[in-house]
């Protein structure tokens, strides 16, 4: 069934176009993605679709009683309610519900309506059918749900009494996305939904969405969670949409692929062209063969001739270097507790870095990663321990506040001002590797996207020539190219690196050896973010079943080896994922079941056959309980399986 249809969609900003004939369609349980250049206008098609934006021509086509729910960027909740007040909000229905369920029952329980039969009997009709509605819609599990949902965007129960009014941006952020999970309509629109969200937060919003009932429209820069979820990518580039079918990593395959073909379609192209043009430049005028040249130049006027492959829109272009390298040993921390006056946030961090190693370093959010580097840099003092600079360290600091641009001045000057004895032309060219031309660098600061933002911030920190870079989320803000061109110039640098990211792609790339930080301390892992992952799983899992081996009652003298407990940890989490992923398949075969007998309800020549409609009935019912039992089914096993793996 289609959800969304946009046909020859423009859109324009007086005479800056931004949208030309647009069209896409989306499916019932697609997992569709937008992606493109910062700008290009992804967030502008969302904001069409959603209805939050006019348009100026063309269609957007949706069933009446489709429900959609959107997520933007900026999200601006503003609430005096708790978060467990804001939930609930979503489920106004339900409670009436309950409410009248209670009042029925009380009906049912007096003794003058019991003694009243036909009274009786239609308190208990009106129950029967109440209850029904109540127990097909979820009535029964929504606070359940809740809670689920609650516990994903990291929310505990002793949050749940917080004033929505009292929380961070960020986590206002993630209660709304949290509400429009747990409302979920039918078509659930999300622009930048992993912004504000840490790696366990990320991992269960991927699970989440893989086996969200509805479809799905996502626009995102972060690739690890776009190969994850989505299925279909939809590429906005020079104000027009084309689409390609698999995840993000397929995409990009696809496209090189197309565009080697189509440049050598164009070449063969140009080349016949050019024969058949010289031909009648040399034959027109010749009498014995100016009917033959004639002839091709119709030839050549008729042919619908191939236009020139759009190629890679213009990237930035940069790379780091250095001015002199440090010594081998660049910084060792030993037994560090780090915060503010009075408010410590970690304590026992130590670890050493070394020459030319790229360090990731992870944790959830709040725990201190960003504190950890204003420390490194002696923008705070270190509440205790130590911190043992190598010789010859010069450090170049990104922060993700880009709290050292100053919103007063010309992009030009952000940089010159450091640099005065660079003359201007020099300062632009810097500029013009990073996309500002013209009269872009004649822009304030303080009315540049984040995108742009972060290109200034990164054009400083290459023209330091540092040889040890500390980076604090580097790619927010960063378009899905900009990342690439970033990458790229960080495997080429001679010098060393400490970030913190929440982009897994990235640090899958970068890292050499992942540092992960808790409140108590730090665990070392000598590889990047997949072997981080795959190392802690492991921990995790033998963590898990000696505890269970300690509280069994021992059944045997003899205590089974580690390998042998591993072992068996890994049979059954196999066999639970197996389970999973057949009753997965059944409810996905019972949704498509579902839809079809629903399909058939539209039908004029159902809907007003009663004989056919009531059998048709009874089928849904069926499938609906079926389904429901899969779902209880379903989990009970992650239960289990987080039991294994909590």
């Amino acid at each position: 069934m289609i959800v969304l249809q946009v046909n020859q969609v423009h859109k324009s900003f007086g005479a800056d176009e931004i949208l030309s004939g647009v069209k896409l369609e989306v499916q019932h349980r697609d997992r569709v993605a937008l992606v493109g250049r910062n700008g290009a206008g992804k967030s502008t098609l969302l904001k069409i679709i959603s209805g939050e934006m006019s348009y100026d021509s063309g269609d957007i086509i949706m069933p009446k009683d489709l429900s959609v729910g959107y997520l933007e960027q900026q999200t601006d909740l503003e609430s005096e309610a708790t978060i467990w007040e804001e939930m609930m909000s979503i489920f106004d229905r339900f409670r009436a519900q309950e409410t009248k369920l209670r009042q029925l029952e009380e009906q049912m329980a007096d003794p003058a309506v019991y003694e009243q039969t036909a009274l009786y009997e239609k308190v208990m009709k009106e129950y029967d059918i109440l209850q029904h509605d109540f127990k097909e819609a979820g009535g029964y599990q929504y606070e359940a749900d809740t809670r689920t949902i609650l516990h994903g965007m990291k929310f505990y129960p002793n949050d749940y009494e917080k004033k929505v009014v009292s929380l961070s941006g960020g986590q206002k952020t993630r209660l709304m996305l949290a509400k429009l999970l747990l409302s979920k309509p039918q078509l659930l629109i999300l622009d930048e939904p992993t912004n504000h969200l840490d790696i366990e937060t990320l991992s269960w919003l991927e699970n989440y969405l893989k086996n969200y009932p509805g479809a799905i429209l996502i626009v995102s820069h972060d690739r690890y969670f776009l190969d994850q979820v989505v299925t279909i990518v939809y590429e906005v580039a020079r104000h027009r949409v084309k689409k390609f079918t698999g995840n993000y990593s397929r995409y990009l395959d696809e496209k090189a692929k197309q565009y080697e073909l189509d440049q050598k379609q164009f070449e063969k192209q140009q080349s016949e062209k050019a024969k058949l043009e010289d031909y009648v430049q040399r034959n027109l005028v010749r009498a014995s063969t100016t009917k033959m040249a004639q002839s091709r130049r119709k030839v050549l006027e008729k042919t619908d001739w191939m236009e020139a492959p759009d190629g890679n829109e213009k990237s930035a272009r940069f790379g780091f270097t250095i001015e002199k390298k440090s010594g081998n040993d660049v910084l060792s921390v030993q037994s560090l507790k780090i915060g503010y006056e009075g408010m410590p946030v970690s304590e026992n961090i130590s670890f050493k870095l070394y020459r030319q190693e790229s360090l990731a370093l992870v944790g959830p959010n709040g725990v201190g990663k960003s504190t950890l580097l204003k420390t490194l840099t002696k923008q705070l003092i270190p509440l205790s321990g130590d911190v043992h600079y190598g010789t010859g360290i010069q450090f170049g600091y990104y922060d993700q506040e880009q709290a050292n641009l100053q919103g007063n001045k010309l992009v030009l000057n952000e940089l010159w001002d450091d640099y005065p004895h660079i003359n201007e032309k020099d300062i632009r060219g810097v500029l013009g590797r990073f996309l500002f031309s013209g009269d872009d660098v004649l822009k304030p600061v303080s009315s540049l996207s984040g995108g742009e933002k972060a290109r200034v911030a990164l054009a400083k920190l290459m023209m330091q020539k540092a040889n040890v870079l500390l980076l604090d989320e580097p790619t927010n803000h960063l378009d899905l190219d900009s990342k690439e061109v970033l990458e790229n110039a960080l495997l080429d640098y001679p010098g060393t690196i400490l970030f913190v990211s929440h982009d897994r792609y990235f640090m899958n790339r970068l890292a050499t050896k992942v540092v992960e930080l808790t409140q108590t301390g730090t665990t070392e892992y000598l590889g990047n973010y997949d072997y981080y992952v795959e190392k802690k799983l492991e921990m995790e899992e033998l963590k898990a079943l000696e505890m269970q081996q300690t509280t069994k009652v021992v059944q045997s003298s003899t205590t089974p080896s580690t390998s042998q407990i591993d072992k068996e940890a890994k049979k059954l989490e196999r066999q639970l994922l197996r389970q999973l992923d057949e009753v997965e398949q059944e409810m996905d075969t019972l949704d498509q079941q579902i839809a079809e007998v629903e399909e058939q309800f539209t039908h004029p020549e159902i809907f007003q056959d009663h004989e056919r409609l009531v059998p048709l009935q009874k089928e849904l019912e069926e499938l609906k309980s079926s389904h429901e039992e899969k779902m209880t089914f379903w989990l009970e096993l992650q239960e289990q399986l987080e039991q294994i793996n909590p």
